[in-house]
């Protein structure tokens, strides 16, 4: 019988030691045993309730990638969570990429269930442009499976957060433009409607989801990385990230 707290042990475990993923001797065998396993590493982290929540594969293109029906939506350590403007260690993460993204701070609970995206806006009580640093853990991601992908956070590796934007309610939310810049060189486009029509849509289904009933809710004071518009852009070392959703403040992270 599938053991979640022995896979979220033998995560954690790579996790410190910065190792490559591969596929597991018991692997999740659904996505409600990745989850169960997410949630054991969660709690095995003292992140109950986590600091947020970060969503994957909102984008058909990303979904089509790594082999997912839909989006997927993993836990965030406060930790793991910066400002605009900070400087972290590209050798404290594995092959990592970033992206491009809108993030939430919730004001309010979004209880777990059916959630349309005017609940959602309801319980915000701030936007901003973020980053999203991830890492390509895996040599053979189709062997490691979308399961075992998912009780291991879905790529997510830190959040860095940008100054909220006051007039985000007066925003057409879809049609903001992101691009994400690599010393200063552009490296991809894409508007808010990438996250499964906008925003607001990508932080309702989060709402509903099962990642969400697995960890009780959402809970006001908590962050969302809603999701990459264009695809991750990875990285061959040190460099200085940008992101753009004006009128947004940016967002930037120093990798040295």
């Amino acid at each position: 019988m599938f053991d979640p707290e022995t896979t979220a042990g033998l995560l954690t475990q790579a996790r410190g030691a910065r190792q490559l993923r591969t596929p597991l001797a018991d692997p999740p065998p659904t996505f409600a045993d990745g989850i169960a396993a997410q949630h054991a590493r969660a709690r095995a982290a003292g992140a109950l309730p986590p600091a947020g929540f970060k969503i994957g594969a909102t984008a058909q293109a990303m979904q089509a990638y790594l082999g997912l029906p839909g989006p997927a939506a993993g836990f965030m350590h406060a930790a793991d969570l910066h400002g605009s403007g900070s400087t972290l260690h590209y050798a404290d993460f594995l092959q990592p990429g970033v992206e491009c993204e809108v993030a939430v701070h919730l004001g309010a609970d979004l209880p777990p269930g059916p959630c349309t995206p005017d609940q959602a806006a309801a319980a915000v009580d701030g936007v901003m442009a973020a980053i999203e640093v991830v890492e390509n853990r895996y040599p053979d991601l189709r062997a490691f499976g979308t399961p075992a992908l998912v009780a291991d956070g879905v790529f997510h590796a830190a959040a860095i957060l940008g100054m909220p934007y006051e007039g985000w309610r007066t925003l057409d939310l879809p049609a903001l433009l992101g691009d994400v810049l690599v010393d200063g060189v552009s490296r991809g486009t894409g508007s808010g409607a990438a996250l499964l029509g906008g925003p607001m849509q990508a932080l309702a289904w989060l709402a509903g989801s099962a990642e969400a009933a697995a960890f009780g809710s959402l809970h006001a004071g908590q962050v969302v990385m809603l999701g990459s518009v264009p695809l991750p852009v990875w990285l061959d070392g040190p460099a200085t990230i940008e992101v753009r959703f004006p009128p947004l403040p940016p967002v930037t992270l120093t990798l040295v």
